[in-house]
């Protein structure tokens, strides 16, 4: 029989009844062994009830070790203790990769192809020069970057802040602005690690549908009516579908949110690959609009550069809980950014690469319409390819040496779908992989059945 911790000498270990408080206390309990591992956790009313704090607040810290896998299973089955080690990390990202030595062609990670990348040399000699190099001052943004994406900001922003990349961006606002429990609006799907990062905070996911044109206003406008604090969604070419928001869409939504006080969180993760032009609701709500644009992507992984524009009061309280760790993000690297920006030849050739990247995406789209598997146009590094059964595709993948990223990594909903990185594809395997992904898609299985 599974043994009950009890619940008089649990709350008693308890010295601060908050959600932090809750599952910090838990936690060291069941690292120290007080807790074993197969014991059941007393019930969320009754805790409550014990320490004088609402049942959702035990339910949020119960929530948070869930993430961590410390504790398992929720309602009246009851919560029990999973594991002893709490470590939070993102468990959607980890599990991508690693797929083992026999695979030929990993198209999982949708990432530049390094030969389309610029030459950073004259970049970095530049950076050198910066007036501020090796001060100690906490500016949130060089002058020479702020003087070059000042022209190129899709609006009129209070202020900005430069930092260490794109996700790095995003886990800086969500660390600041969201709290444990929390509603958080975001697309689905979407990015991987994201929803990490949510997951990491505790926030209460609410996935908002899609179509090839965008967010759907209707289910945005159900979502609002539980107050979320922020809606997160990737303006330009999006990650893990390839489709870009269309106009009459982004009017539709702006008419939606002018009816909310919700925080915008706009994630423009591709940047300067995408084939669409720069935009953002900053221009209507700018005093609530979070706009990120990374570099890594079009300029350079390793410039490891993004910059994010808000209201002057949301940039400090970023920049505030920053300063726990890396203050300010190397001059060298924006400054250099800040070169390439304004280097005619570098802007030439960011071009080049996304007219490459764009022939490889549709020699693929059309290998496989050639086999009877017709896709819509789509943008960025890969293609989303909707499938029968992901685990089926990413069998019937593997067995041929292909990797691919599962649509569940990046989607809370049920629909099946596999993204196929086109960054780094050649010619020559352009129809290995097409037969391969038809075969994955189950269209081959169906055509025989028809017969």
């Amino acid at each position: 029989m599974t043994q009950m911790v009890d619940p008089e000498w649990f709350c008693n270990q308890i010295t601060t009844p908050s959600v932090k408080g809750i599952a910090q206390a838990a936690s060291r309990l069941i690292r120290d062994g007080e807790i074993a591992v197969g014991m059941q956790m007393p019930a969320v009313r009754e805790i409550a009830e014990r320490l004088g704090v609402s049942p959702a607040t035990v339910s949020a810290a119960w929530s948070r070790l869930r993430q961590h896998k410390v504790l398992a299973g929720k309602g009246r089955s009851g919560v029990w203790v999973s594991g002893n080690t709490v470590m939070p990390r993102p468990i959607r990202f980890e599990k991508i990769g690693n797929y083992g030595e026999h695979i030929r062609a990993d198209l999982a990670m949708a990432s530049p192809d390094p030969a389309l990348l610029p030459d950073l040399h004259n970049a970095l000699q530049a950076a050198l020069r910066s007036p501020q190099l090796n001060s100690y001052v906490r500016e949130p943004i060089s002058a020479r970057l702020l003087e070059a994406i000042t022209p190129r900001w899709p609006y009129a922003a209070e202020a900005f802040l430069a930092t260490d990349g794109g996700f790095d961006a995003m886990n800086l606002l969500v660390q600041t602005l969201v709290s444990p429990g929390d509603r958080v609006i975001i697309e689905d799907p979407t990015a991987t690690r994201l929803l990490d990062m949510l997951d990491n905070v505790g926030a209460e996911i609410m996935p908002l549908a899609c179509d090839d044109q965008g967010p759907l206003p209707e289910a945005l406008s159900h979502l609002l009516t539980r107050s979320p604090v922020m809606m997160i969604y990737q303006p330009r070419t999006h990650s893990a579908t390839g489709r870009t928001i269309s106009l009459g869409r982004r009017q539709a939504l702006a008419r939606i949110l002018a009816n909310s006080t919700t925080l915008i969180v706009e994630d423009d993760g591709i940047g300067d690959l995408s084939a669409a032009a720069g935009w953002s609701l900053g221009s209507q709500f700018p005093e609530r609009t979070l706009h990120v644009r990374s570099f890594s992507k079009a300029y350079g992984p390793d410039l490891r550069l993004a910059v994010l524009s808000a209201t002057a009061e949301m940039v400090k309280r970023i920049q505030a809980w920053r300063n726990f760790g890396v203050s300010w993000t190397s001059r060298i690297l924006q400054d250099a950014v800040a070169w390439l920006l304004e280097d005619e030849a570098t802007q030439h050739q960011v071009a080049r690469a996304r007219d490459v990247y764009q022939q490889r995406r549709e020699r693929l789209r059309q290998a496989l319409a050639q086999r009877g598997l017709m896709l819509p146009p789509q943008d960025g590094l890969s293609l989303s390819i909707p499938v029968a059964s992901e685990q089926f595709a990413m069998i019937t993948l593997a067995a041929r040496g292909i990797a691919v990223l599962p649509g569940k990594r990046c989607s809370l909903g049920a629909t099946q779908f596999i993204r196929v990185s086109i960054a780094s594809l050649r010619d020559e395997q352009q129809e290995m992989i097409a037969e391969a992904l038809v075969i994955a898609c189950g269209r081959e299985a169906n055509a025989r059945a028809d017969l």
